[in-house]
């Protein structure tokens, strides 16, 4: 069967290894100009050399058994390492955050730089309108992006599905990212819930990476939910005197500073796992479907995966995947 994924995130990937390695073909359909997302690694060029930070996820967790066995297959392929800074099931990727799904995304048919705007359907099969055109046709659409993305694309085949997905109100978080000349004079490397801060994280106390003074800062939710459409350069200012506020520290320059809005950065917790409608050939996953962490997304995944190759679920309409 040939299936399209529309968003190639760690849900995605997740569900299109599984597909195919049960001899399914999956093409993935992603915005993005490579892999990453939310576990993604930012490089760029400053007075003082390049610098690199994870500027989305700063770590996962393995909690769920079957995650924990794909996370320890990732660690003896020297993708992952535990990170107990973070906490005792937080992991990171390594060189970089984007470890996995860069090496998931590897193996995969990926489009990227392909943005999805609507779904056809016609003659029992799928074609998916984008950007650079109509492609397809295939058997079975899953869409793997965000609540809010995925519900205009199942608003017109599936008002179950899409319905589920307007619910899924997320939390917006912006995050800056600030390089600096110098070491700052803090016996810190990681600080939680300071002022607007939720949380703060000088990159170079992750494992492979480089020793620049580069720090991430993420802002609360309310804080970001309250700010969502300032100015850029405004966030970063902002941004920037809280972090020295939380360090106690007199403000310095940096040398770059840079700023990233998740609009939809914390779903709600949910126990759908993955929808799937066998009638139609429709599903969709992501952790908007299970809870705001990575794990989730791959279970998701994987939950989806699952139920379109056990043909289980009958109903004309769309059920939660077990």
């Amino acid at each position: 069967m040939r299936i399209a994924i529309i968003g190639a995130g760690f849900a995605g990937l997740s569900c299109a290894e599984e597909l195919v390695l049960a001899g399914h073909q999956a093409v993935l359909l992603d915005k993005g100009r490579g892999p990453g997302g939310r576990m993604s690694t930012r490089r760029i060029t400053t007075v003082c050399g390049e610098a690199s930070f994870d500027h989305g996820a700063p770590y996962f967790t393995a909690r769920d058994r079957t995650f924990r066995q794909a996370v320890a297959a990732w660690e003896r392929r020297g993708l992952v390492q535990p990170w107990p800074i973070g906490g005792l099931e937080a992991w990171v990727g390594v060189p970089s955050m984007n470890a996995v799904v860069k090496d998931m995304a590897s193996r995969q048919d990926v489009r990227w730089n392909t943005f999805a705007q609507g779904l056809v359907r016609e003659g029992g099969l799928w074609s998916v309108a984008t950007d650079t055109g109509l492609h397809g046709p295939f058997e079975a659409v899953m869409v793997a992006t965000p609540a809010e993305q995925a519900a205009p694309l199942l608003s017109l085949h599936d008002l179950e599905m899409a319905r589920a997905a307007s619910l899924a109100k997320s939390k917006p978080v912006w995050s800056g990212a600030f390089v600096f000349a110098d070491p700052l004079q803090t016996p810190l490397g990681l600080f939680r819930d300071r002022g607007i801060i939720a949380l703060g994280v000088a990159n170079r106390i992750k494992p492979h990476r480089a020793s620049a003074e580069c720090w991430v800062v993420h802002a609360d939710s309310q804080w970001s939910t309250d700010h969502l459409e300032r100015p850029a350069p405004e966030i970063a200012a902002a941004l920037l005197d809280a972090f020295f506020q939380a360090l106690e520290l007199p403000r310095v320059a940096p040398v770059e500073a840079v700023t990233h809005r998740w609009r939809y950065a914390f779903p709600p917790e949910s126990s759908l796992k993955s929808l799937w409608n066998p009638t139609l050939g429709l599903g969709a996953c992501g952790d908007w479907l299970l809870g705001p962490r990575a794990e989730c997304a791959w279970l998701s995944g994987r939950s989806l995966a699952r139920a379109v190759l056990s043909r289980s679920f009958a109903s004309v309409s769309s059920r939660p995947a077990s």
